[in-house]
């Protein structure tokens, strides 16, 4: 199945493309790293406009450094900041007890990032062309926003394949 398309199902019916994702295939770790890393990779494209716009307005650090200090962050940093939260949400889970496996904790995290990867890429244009406007601001909380939704209903879909009997 196509990422993409995949995404946009995401968007329709959340729930379902969790739960098919959570009893399909094989738990690899592998898996989840790409989905992980292919999100952070389009986290770190939609920061280019606004940091060729700093870049730009303010000439003091070039394009070229502000451009690496956001490589250096999406990519190599943020990876390591997910899985300690996919960590703590499994705590967390844990002690409500609503238990979940690890890796569909991590894969729920990790695809909602991803699913709402394009509303992350839309407010880094708006903030590339329009700066600190009310454009911004909508845009990174629908971003937020999606993210949530979907983490919340990966979730879901996660206690629920951890509660049914093995095969």
């Amino acid at each position: 199945m196509s990422i993409a398309l995949e995404i946009v199902r995401t968007y329709r019916a959340p729930k379902e493309v969790q739960m098919r994702q959570m009893q399909a295939g094989e738990k690899s770790e592998g898996r989840a790293l790409a989905v992980l890393m292919g999100a952070c990779f389009l986290l770190f494209i939609a920061t280019l406009p606004n940091l060729s716009r700093q870049a730009f307005l303010d000439p003091s650090v070039p394009f070229q450094g502000r451009m690496a200090g956001a490589f250096f962050a999406w990519l190599l940093m943020m990876p390591l900041v997910f899985y300690a939260l996919s960590i703590v949400v499994k705590l967390v889970l844990k002690v409500v007890r609503k238990d979940a496996p690890g890796h569909h904790v991590r894969m729920a995290m990790f695809w909602a990032l991803l699913a709402s990867s394009p509303l992350w890429l839309l407010s880094g244009l708006a903030a590339g062309f329009t700066g600190e406007s009310a454009g911004t601001t909508l845009s990174g909380v629908a971003a937020i926003g999606a993210f949530l939704v979907f983490t919340i209903f990966g979730l879901v879909a996660a206690v629920r394949t951890g509660q049914e009997p093995a095969p």
